[in-house]
C-alpha cells in the first residue's frame, strides 16, 4: 500500500472516531435533557404541594429587615423551595437508576433533586461544548460542506414548478 493510501485511510479512521464521539454526546444530551426535565417536573410539583414559587419566597434580606424591628435573630433561613412548608414532612422519592421508592423528609426530597439538577446543568453544558468541539473538528477536515457550492446555488434558483 502506499504512503498517500495509508495517510488516508489513518485520516478516514480519525474522521469515524470523531464522528462516533459526536454522536455518542449527542445521544448523551438527549438523555441528559430527558432527566433535566423529569427533575424540572418534581421541583414544580414540590413547590406546588408547598404553595410556593421561586419568586414567592421571601429574600434573605426580607428576613433581615424583619428580624431588625422584632425581637426575633437577625437571619433566619428560608428554603427557596420549601417556604413555610413543614420541611420535616414526608414525601415520597424514587431514586434515579433504581426501582426504590422511600419515604423521606420534604426539605431533603427537593434539596437532593436540585443538587441533581445542577449536577445535570453542569454536564449538559460540557456536552454542548464537546459537540461544538467535534463539529469543528470534522468540519476542519471538509467531511462537512460549510457552504453551498455555487452550482448548487444556481440550480436551486433556476428551480420551478412549471412542467415542460
Amino acid at each position: 500500500m502506499d504512503e498517500n493510501m495509508k495517510q488516508f485511510q489513518k485520516n478516514l479512521t480519525e474522521l469515524e472516531v470523531e464522528a462516533e464521539h459526536l454522536l455518542l454526546a449527542r445521544n448523551q444530551l438527549v438523555e441528559n435533557d430527558k432527566l433535566r426535565n423529569g427533575n424540572r417536573e418534581a421541583l414544580t410539583a414540590l413547590r406546588r404541594r408547598a404553595k410556593t414559587t421561586k419568586s414567592s419566597v421571601p429574600s434573605a434580606f426580607d428576613s433581615i429587615m424583619k428580624g431588625v424591628t422584632s425581637s426575633r435573630p437577625l437571619v433566619q433561613e428560608v428554603c427557596s423551595t420549601c417556604g413555610n412548608h413543614d420541611y420535616s414532612e414526608q414525601t415520597w422519592m424514587s431514586f434515579p437508576g433504581t426501582d426504590l421508592f422511600a419515604s423521606i423528609p420534604f426539605h431533603a426530597a427537593h434539596t437532593i433533586i436540585e443538587t441533581d439538577q445542577e449536577n445535570l446543568d453542569f454536564e449538559a453544558k460540557r456536552l454542548q461544548s464537546l459537540v461544538k468541539e467535534k463539529s469543528y473538528l470534522i468540519s476542519e477536515t471538509g467531511a462537512i460542506a460549510d457552504a453551498i457550492s455555487p452550482g448548487v446555488l444556481k440550480s436551486l434558483v433556476t428551480l420551478s414548478d412549471k412542467p415542460k
